[in-house]
């Protein structure tokens, strides 16, 4: 039987049966590669009685059994907390993140807690046995329960994996693992995606919990194929600056947990270790009475976390003033900058304006919109706001402040830290347990609410 011809974009994994210099799908140039599909050699009437009697057949909806959801405790808190406490047995999760960012450590050490209660196999395709070794004494992980396989043929993982029989089985990384009867190159489209789909129906067929390694790209996007993330139940993004010693693990989907929450790790010469308490952590060494900075309260799931916002306002030598964003979005802080200088005044049109988030932090939620705010005024005046200050509420486009959920939990959150004042939109609080010594300034709009940060020194 004659292959069948097909072309995949290694960006977004749109198929067609010809070729496009443009992908039409993501409008990538040149990403469309061609693969051949092995043709089916079995056909309806060769199908085996065996075969009959094992292959899934339909069931009413309310004759299905519901099991105790089983979930393996990986010993970390702070992953447990966004896999939505623990993983799933026979689940199909996905971890990704920029080579060197610290993925292998982190399912190395969850490891040593999760060879307790199961058996674990750890196949690595990028290091050795040796190098697989050395990691894991560096990292004091030992267990009876821990097996180590290298090996880049998906036939021979999944051959190994039938005659261990583990309960937890990780592959670092799909990058790396191939099928022979391909004719294409490992990390290609085409392998990447076959290779996940055969690693998605063994999880599923056995019942067992797999962990899959995914390098980004320079995009921030899974390398190849964003289908990956279509065959998973759970999306982990690794994040992190290499310079900066924070990581933050994040969730992009999860079928059996929510996907606001995050967690924080910090890199040390032992491996990854858990910050219980971010706030104080991305706050440690905050200047005082320095103008362009404002504590920030944002919501990472259920958590309140205070960051650090900076800015820094100067005049600029060229004709267009220059914009520059870390950590947060870079559109929504050029429109805050025109809501400043339509709605309040200030002439930022002949300045340029840097922004960033300390910590390696990255804020997408609409409550920072007032700190950055007030970040930028303060140093467009070269006027410290108040220390012990804080600010959350979200910027209209007319300049008004609109109200944002868990209100009292950031409230709380600042009250433990040792803030005395707190700069929000104005909405019914209702009953809170604040402090007499704590201060709550409610305003309507932007200009108030600078008008009263000013005020407060």
């Amino acid at each position: 039987m004659k292959q069948k011809t097909q072309y995949l974009c290694s960006e977004c994994g749109y198929e067609s049966v010809k070729w496009y210099g443009k992908c039409p799908s993501c409008g990538t140039w040149n990403s469309m590669e061609e693969f051949r599909e092995k043709p089916s050699v079995t056909t309806r009437g060769t199908i085996a009685r065996d075969d009959r009697r094992t292959r899934n057949k339909p069931q009413n909806l309310d004759h299905i059994t519901m099991g105790e959801e089983v979930r393996f405790h990986s010993g970390i808190g702070e992953l447990d907390r966004v896999l939505g406490g623990g993983a799933v047995r026979g689940s199909f999760v996905l971890v990704g993140g920029e080579p060197g960012i610290g993925k292998s450590t982190l399912l190395l050490q969850m490891c040593q807690e999760m060879c307790r209660e199961a058996k674990v196999l750890y196949v690595s395709g990028e290091e050795s046995l040796r190098q697989i070794r050395l990691r894991a004494d560096r990292l004091h992980i030992s267990s009876p329960n821990l097996y180590a396989l290298a090996e880049t043929e998906m036939d021979t993982i999944l051959e190994e994996t039938d005659l261990l029989e583990p309960e937890i089985l990780i592959v670092d990384s799909i990058q790396t693992v191939f099928r022979p009867d391909l004719n294409s190159a490992p990390g290609n489209a085409t392998q990447i995606k076959e290779c996940a789909m055969m690693l998605m129906q063994y999880a599923k067929r056995r019942n067992i919990t797999i962990f899959v390694v995914g390098h980004v790209t320079k995009e921030g996007t899974l390398a190849g194929p964003k289908m990956l993330e279509h065959m998973v139940d759970c999306v982990l993004y690794f994040e992190g600056e290499k310079q900066v010693t924070f990581r933050c693990l994040r969730a992009a989907k999860n079928r059996f947990g929510s996907t606001n929450e995050i967690g924080v790790f910090e890199m040390t010469d032992r491996g990854l270790r858990e910050v219980s308490n971010p706030s104080a952590a991305m706050l440690s060494g905050h200047p005082a009475d320095a103008p362009g900075n404002c504590i920030a309260c944002t919501m990472e799931g259920s958590r309140p976390i205070l960051a650090e916002v900076q800015s820094l306002v100067s005049k600029t030598s060229f004709g267009t003033p220059r914009r520059t964003a870390n950590g947060v979005d870079y559109n929504r802080m050029v429109i805050l900058i025109a809501i400043l200088e339509k709605r309040v005044g200030l002439y930022l049109a002949g300045s340029d304006s840097y922004l960033n988030v300390i910590g390696g932090m990255r804020l997408d939620e609409p409550a920072v919109d007032l700190p950055i705010a007030l970040a930028v005024a303060s140093s467009y005046r070269d006027q410290p706001l108040p220390e012990g200050m804080m600010a959350f509420g979200e910027v209209g486009l007319t300049g008004e402040l609109r109200a944002v959920s868990a209100a009292e939990q950031r409230i709380q959150e600042a009250v433990r830290l040792g803030f005395h004042t707190c700069i929000m939109p104005k909405q019914d609080l209702g009953y809170l347990n604040i402090p007499d010594s704590f201060e709550v300034i409610q305003v309507r709009n932007i200009a108030q609410a600078i008008a009263a940060a000013f005020a407060q020194k």
